[in-house]
């Protein structure tokens, strides 16, 4: 939810951020911040995803959380265009680390049978911080509220009571019992059960006995390095880190080019104006959002390697059908916007998804530096190809042009959806030590 508020804040206060009463920044300027927010988010991610595997899950919530509230803090209060871009950097690590550190800790302390429609929520409700980016900025920017001058640095500060409000409730989560059986900590981690047993005692009754089959054997005291890291995503893993590589690059592509052009394509095809172009993001938004919601029980009850190659199959299928019907001047923006909620209620749950498969398919060890590593390189890949790509095909006026580009983000979302059919592990409803087991590697 920070991040969405972060990118929504990020690309609704362009035009405050343009103004000569506030940093006065150019088209190029603020390019360039988005740039160094995105390259920061990466090095977050990489620093903090190896730092979560040495130092446990609940340490870094703590770290990367603090360090998001001071930058986006410091980021209302710039006075120039690098105090602006530097802040903003440090906000985009803050952020990047959080991934690592949350989806391996929702794993590691999630009942099995839950774990895929928790893990797809908890991701969707970026598409929450979207939507109160986007309310928040319109809000503040009003002339009847705080106006362009003082509005543009509250809403910056807005995201610091949400991460505060996030830091307190943070203090009831506990560390990863599995992470503390790997670091040795036996104590520490039959400390941690024996809280959730005795609450879930309370609440459901006695607890059935635990079955000899089920016992896993664990490998403590071996620290996790980033040769080792190396040698297993090269190794035994590497058919798993390729197909997680082209899931997370599919979706980053897809998103960081379908879904952040939307503006430009209403403005240039539609005839939108720039002040209304912000509200057709909430049905959107809302969409995206939806997906997840809905669709995250099946995750665990039809299983993985279905439902994400569905899902993946089904955005690249709808994303085509609605790109040809736009080059063919057959939708009126209703229409478009019935086809674009439409395509990312089910690519929304696709993302949400790659996300999930990073983080379970990888043994404990190397969970969170997968899940880094992953995000980072498929944002890379993707995410910074996609916006100057598409940004050159709609500033070409042609619709055959933009066309080719869906075309492309179709058959990238197709073929990451065939690959997860084939390949796929069937995760739903395991343990993590059976889909990735412990042991000497």
């Amino acid at each position: 939810m920070l991040d969405g508020l972060e990118g929504s804040l990020g690309g609704s206060l362009a035009g405050a951020l343009k103004s000569s009463a506030t940093l006065g920044l150019t088209d190029a300027q603020l390019g360039l911040s988005s740039s160094f927010y995105l390259m920061g988010a990466v090095a977050g991610a990489l620093v903090f995803g190896y730092l979560a595997d040495r130092y446990g899950r609940r340490r870094l919530f703590l770290w990367t959380l603090l360090l998001y509230l001071c930058a986006t803090a410091a980021t209302g209060l710039s006075w120039s265009l690098a105090s602006f871009t530097f802040f903003r950097t440090i906000t985009g690590a803050g952020i990047g680390g959080e991934y690592a550190a949350v989806n391996s800790a929702v794993d590691e302390l999630l009942p099995a049978r839950l774990r895929g429609r928790v893990d797809l929520w908890i991701n969707g409700t970026f598409w929450l911080g979207i939507i109160l980016g986007a309310l928040v900025s319109v809000a503040f920017l009003s002339s009847a509220v705080f106006g362009e001058k003082l509005g543009w640095r509250l809403a910056f500060l807005s995201g610091v009571p949400l991460g505060a409000a996030v830091l307190l409730m943070r203090r009831f989560v506990p560390e990863s019992p599995r992470w503390l059986l790997r670091q040795g900590l036996q104590t520490e981690a039959a400390a941690v059960v024996q809280t959730i047993e005795e609450s879930v005692r309370r609440e459901a009754g006695a607890l059935p006995p635990v079955q000899t089959a089920d016992l896993v054997r664990y490998e403590s005291g071996r620290r996790q390095t980033l040769r080792r890291l190396r040698r297993l995503l090269q190794g035994e893993y590497r058919r798993r880190a390729l197909l997680c590589f082209g899931l997370m690059a599919a979706q980053a592509f897809f998103y960081n080019s379908v879904f952040f052009s939307l503006s430009l394509v209403l403005l240039r095809y539609y005839g939108v104006s720039a002040q209304a172009a912000g509200y057709y993001f909430l049905p959107i938004a809302a969409a995206n959002f939806l997906g997840p919601a809905l669709l995250g029980y099946l995750f665990d009850s039809v299983g993985r390697r279905q439902m994400i190659g569905a899902t993946y199959g089904l955005s690249g299928l709808l994303l085509f059908a609605g790109s040809w019907m736009f080059y063919r001047h057959e939708l009126t923006v209703a229409g478009q916007m019935v086809w674009w909620s439409l395509i990312f209620f089910f690519a929304s749950a696709a993302a949400s998804s790659a996300y999930l498969t990073v983080s379970e398919v990888f043994p404990q060890e190397i969970r969170a530096s997968a899940i880094a590593i992953f995000y980072a390189f498929g944002t890379l890949a993707g995410g910074v190809s996609g916006p100057l790509i598409f940004g050159h095909l709609i500033g070409s006026g042609s619709r055959a042009l933009l066309f080719s580009g869906y075309v492309f983000g179709a058959v990238a979302m197709a073929a990451a959806g065939l690959a997860q059919a084939v390949w796929g592990i069937a995760a739903e409803r395991k343990p993590l030590e059976m889909i990735a087991p412990e042991g000497d590697y």
